[in-house]
């Protein structure tokens, strides 16, 4: 396969992701990931293997309707079976009656086997103000 194809189909893992959380479908979203994938997310702990169903299914939960996720200021590097990407992403929607609308950094992992590409590893995060507060910073827009 060609790196214009190998580029195109990452591209649409995250067009499938963005559609998935647009539909809370939390099989579609685990189906993106290898079984064994080191996750960082959000949300503690601070670190766990593997996407889960019923948790992804237990979060999707506390949304009040549709999840959107725009990425901006992808970058992909992609060298044989491997590749990975960072972006900036914004997700907003209601949660909790209340309007959410966050921006947070990703690095995604990707590895190709069997011809298929799989995330193997993502790290989620926002920075925090340094100032004693130990607040995210989720006023920053890039």
């Amino acid at each position: 396969m060609s790196l214009t194809a190998d580029r195109t189909e990452i591209e649409a893992i995250f067009q499938r992701l963005a559609k998935a959380h647009a539909d809370r479908d939390a099989g579609a979203i685990v189906a993106l990931y290898a079984p064994n994938a080191v996750i960082y997310d959000l949300a503690p702990p601070l670190g766990h293997r593997g996407m889960e169903r019923h948790s992804v299914s237990e979060w999707l939960a506390t949304w009040d309707g549709p999840i959107r996720i725009d990425i901006r200021d992808l970058e992909l590097t992609i060298d044989g079976d491997l590749a990975f990407a960072t972006a900036l992403n914004r997700m907003r929607g209601l949660q909790g009656g209340a309007e959410q609308d966050l921006w947070f950094r990703s690095t995604t992992c990707f590895c190709k086997a069997d011809g298929r590409w799989r995330i193997i590893h993502e790290h989620t995060s926002v920075p925090f103000y340094m100032d004693g507060s130990d607040q995210a910073a989720l006023d920053l827009e890039p």
